[in-house]
């Protein structure tokens, strides 16, 4: 009976296979390269292995046993693990392996977007076999995640330093006040003294800005969200004022549904990061992938801040 499998044992399966595929001894000679005889021979000792018949071979022609029919679908099987396992064995002799988990906030520039695009571009091109995890997180959420290492990097905005991450500037958003439709600032926006703003209801972040150097402390802020979309929604009501990426508002104004307050005066500029946990040990996938996107961003390897 077969106990154990060795290399012989493979090779008697393929020969068999083989035999069953082209459907008979004979037919199986130029595919096996060898004669009737040895082929005959090889079965014989495969079922001597196994210890059943396999298959009636002999003037009355070529047949399956019904034991030959479920040993064929179990060495398919086997193969097919088989193969399955190689070249799993195989991707491991690839220099980069594992698995890579990045976070991104929502509603980033396209043009920022395109180049991390090109960075992933890059990373695809190296040896690799690397699983790539790409989820969109909120601001406050991408620092707490990236603490708690369940994402190995993250870009967006921070607004303070902790010791155990590395911060790497990346790119500057461009933030600018609007006002939506309806609003009674809408017909005098463009130019809108600063004195007239703490009339007003402001929608504001969830989370700390840099500073702005605006009286923000002197404005009524009654709402306040963590993404983009809510913000625009308050500011497009009508009824609340607010800052907006101004790639974010553009398709906006075009419709007519944004106007700026007054843009030489009510702007600030967001700086966004490319972040990552400070590494006992080296971690080639997560150096690599910071390689690239800095590279796609035009800079090169820069010491954390």
């Amino acid at each position: 009976m077969l106990n154990s499998l060795s290399s012989l044992d493979l090779r008697l399966i393929r020969v068999f296979l083989t035999v069953v595929e082209a459907g008979g001894v004979s037919a199986a000679q130029s595919a096996l390269n060898v004669g009737q005889s040895t082929i005959s021979n090889q079965l014989a000792a495969l079922e001597t292995r196994l210890g059943y018949r396999l298959c009636e071979r002999g003037r009355s022609g070529f047949i399956v046993t019904e034991k030959g029919e479920q040993f064929v679908k179990a060495c398919r099987h086997l193969l097919s693990a088989v193969e399955e396992f190689c070249h799993d064995a195989q991707q491991l002799d690839r220099r980069l392996v594992g698995q890579l988990r990045l976070g991104i906030i929502g509603h980033t520039a396209m043009s920022s977007h395109a180049r991390l695009s090109e960075a992933i571009r890059r990373f695809r091109e190296r040896d690799q076999a690397v699983e790539l995890r790409l989820g969109l997180l909120a601001p406050g959420t991408l620092e707490e995640a990236l603490i708690t290492g369940s994402i190995h990097l993250g870009i967006g905005f921070f607004w303070h330093r902790v010791p155990s991450l590395c911060y790497i500037p990346l790119f500057v958003e461009h933030q600018v006040a609007y006002c939506g439709l309806g609003h009674p600032l809408f017909g005098e926006a463009g130019q809108v003294p600063l004195s007239s703003l703490a009339e007003y209801d402001w929608a504001w972040r969830s989370y700390p800005l840099p500073d702005i150097q605006l009286p923000v402390e002197d404005w009524r802020v009654t709402a306040r969200a963590d993404n983009m979309e809510a913000i625009a929604v308050l500011i497009l009501s009508g009824h609340h004022l607010g800052f907006l990426p101004e790639h974010f508002a553009t398709p906006l104004l075009a419709q007519g549904l944004l106007k700026p307050l007054n843009p030489s005066l009510l702007h600030y500029e967001a700086t966004f990061h490319l972040v990552f946990r400070q590494q006992r040990r080296s971690n080639e996938v997560l150096h690599a992938f910071i390689q690239d996107v800095l590279e796609a961003h035009g800079k090169t390897i820069e010491v954390c801040e």
